[in-house]
């Protein structure tokens, strides 16, 4: 139901049962918040978007208080913004001067605040918080004195990630937010998602930097300088340097790498696409063995933690292909040191992916060989970002180059997995080819791409079996997933993704608006996959290649042994 309601002598339409702050910001607006996230329930603990109400003698706080026919709201009168104001300073009072130098300057909410309220002296003086700096982590540094205790990290680990690994710890003017018994990040249940990261609007949590690493080596004469990419790193990318994404740019990338200093550029989609490979075999044997138990499939290095610590006995259904990254490490450590006649400690290997836990995946004992790493540096998009403007290089002024063969393409499947439920949808696709030189039916995979934390689609092959596959999109759908499993389902396939969406919204990528949930990009990938003429690992030149004779001849990968790893169960001590 629509009425109207008075908002700075201006009457506004408001729905029934909507926030005073979502009809102002439908009706253009926009009240300042913190501790305020889209989908989440509110809690009104930051204090900043309130509002004046005529008849009520305290502000009351827009983003919890449902707007009523009577009201008379001002939005910016001069008791509002005092106390914005006075909100702001009390934050600043004890928080550390050194923006210059902090993760997130230029992009720190705080700091945005304290400019739109005009502060610019200090007028209320605290004791500063004890500088502590845990790098404990292989992903994320978490900086206490920064912490502003909006409680939106805990929020997003409690309540879409599951994972529950920080808290708020303490009471009163000692409040702050931390693992279990105040420990560091290595104690705890921590997955490495980083979606904590994307949410906390200061520097208080940022990812493991690796960017001065990559410098030093970038500079040795000693070593060959190698790097990789994920097929939506370029959008990333262009996205982190304010330029329009178009497919051209992929090539642009190359010729930006090749500048900084790397001397080979490849691509992950090339090990996607193997990967894909890999798990469609798989599949096909578990269904002509007759197998019931599924085979949980994921490119998520977060998932896998999460299984080794809290779900250890589907361990022995995960797939043991490797991750993209790690299995185009291995080719670029075995294949590529032998053309170029070196050993593998003398590469210096890259990954560029939009994942922060792939930095902890690269640093597992299983993607390794005779203790040298396939990884040796991963880097952020928004890392990478940097990289390119600390080198100086104008992007819009560079000619495109293809990437270095023999991992110089991918098949539009490889662009489709960096998307919740489309490795699925991949491998569904690759057993047709495989098996009967087809494509499927497309009304098997269109509840693939609808929304939800779960989805499920039941799949007829040609001869008369049928397989049931499923998509747990974000953690929160394991729930479902149990409940259909206790309902007597029998999944043949089941893909997991942490990072709701996928990996085009990982926590490496760049920050933006939360309104924004690059739909767009979604759709230019869906959209390639539908007109690309390589739209398989199968149909793809490079794949041919790699699989009927580079990979055939080397003899340490012709197995393909090395695109395998194992999972065992992780204790956590807190």
């Amino acid at each position: 139901m629509l009425f109207t309601i008075q908002v700075n002598n201006k009457k506004i339409r408001a729905e029934k049962g909507e926030t005073i702050l979502s009809a102002l910001n439908r009706n253009g607006i926009i009240i300042p918040t913190l501790c305020r996230m889209k989908d989440f329930t509110p809690t009104g603990a930051c204090r900043m978007c309130v509002v004046e109400v005529e008849g009520r003698d305290r502000l009351v706080t827009a983003c919890s208080q449902p707007v009523e026919e009577w009201m008379k709201i001002k939005t910016h009168s001069p008791r509002v913004i005092t106390a914005r104001k006075t909100n702001v300073e009390l934050l600043l009072s004890n928080h550390p001067d050194d923006c210059l130098y902090c993760d997130k300057n230029i992009n720190c909410e705080l700091q945005r605040l304290a400019e739109e309220l005009n502060i610019r002296e200090r007028r209320i003086r605290a004791k500063k918080i004890k500088p502590r700096l845990d790098q404990s982590s292989p992903a994320i540094v978490r900086e206490l004195s920064k912490c502003i205790v909006c409680g939106r990290c805990v929020r997003v680990c409690e309540e879409i990630i599951t994972a529950t690994s920080i808290d708020f710890i303490n009471r009163g003017s000692r409040i702050h937010v931390g693992p279990a018994m105040d420990r560091d990040f290595n104690f705890s249940s921590c997955i490495n998602c980083g979606q904590c990261v994307l949410v906390c609007p200061t520097g208080a949590l940022h990812e493991k930097h690796n960017i001065s690493e990559v410098q030093e080596y970038l500079n040795s004469p000693d070593f060959m300088k190698v790097i990789q990419y994920s097929p939506v790193v370029p959008a990333g990318v262009a996205e982190e340097l304010g330029l329009k994404y178009n497919r051209d740019f992929d090539r642009v990338l190359n010729s930006v790498l090749r500048k900084i200093g790397f001397e080979k550029v490849y691509t992950t989609g090339t090990g996607t696409d193997l990967f894909i490979s890999e798990i469609t075999r798989q599949l096909i044997e578990k269904i002509d063995s007759g197998s019931d138990k599924p085979l949980f499939i994921s490119a998520c290095p977060a998932w896998i933690k999460f299984a080794e610590q809290s779900l250890t006995e589907i361990l022995p259904s995960i797939s043991t292909v490797k991750c993209p990254q790690q299995i185009t490490g291995a080719l670029i450590k075995t294949l590529v040191a032998d053309q170029a006649g070196l050993k593998p400690e003398k590469i210096f290997s890259v990954s560029v992916t939009p994942c922060t836990a792939m930095k902890f995946e690269a640093r597992r004992d299983g993607m390794m060989r005779k203790g040298i790493s396939d990884i040796d540096s991963v880097l952020t998009v928004r890392e990478l970002g940097r990289l390119i403007r600390l080198y100086g290089i104008d992007v819009s002024n560079t000619d495109s180059e293809q990437a270095d063969p023999p991992m110089e393409g991918y098949s539009s499947s490889a662009a489709l997995s960096e998307i919740s439920g489309g490795l699925t949808e991949a491998v569904v696709k690759s057993i047709f080819s495989v098996r009967y030189k087809k494509d499927p039916d497309k009304q098997y995979l269109k509840k693939l791409r609808t929304g939800g934390s779960f989805r499920e689609t039941s799949v007829r092959l040609d001869d008369d079996k049928e397989i049931l596959v499923a998509v747990v999109d974000g953690l929160t759908g394991l729930e479902k997933l149990k409940t259909s499993v206790d309902a007597g389902r029998k999944y043949d396939l089941v893909e997991v993704m942490v990072c709701p969406g996928g990996c085009i919204n990982g926590a490496g990528m760049p920050f933006r608006n939360q309104k924004d949930d690059r739909k767009n990009l979604i759709r230019m990938i869906y959209q390639s996959d539908e007109n690309s003429a390589i739209d398989l690992p199968e149909r793809s030149p490079v794949i041919i290649n790699l699989n009927g004779k580079l990979i055939r001849e080397n003899s340490e990968i012709a197995d393909k042994k090395i695109f395998h790893t194992h999972y065992v169960k992780r204790n956590v001590l807190l």
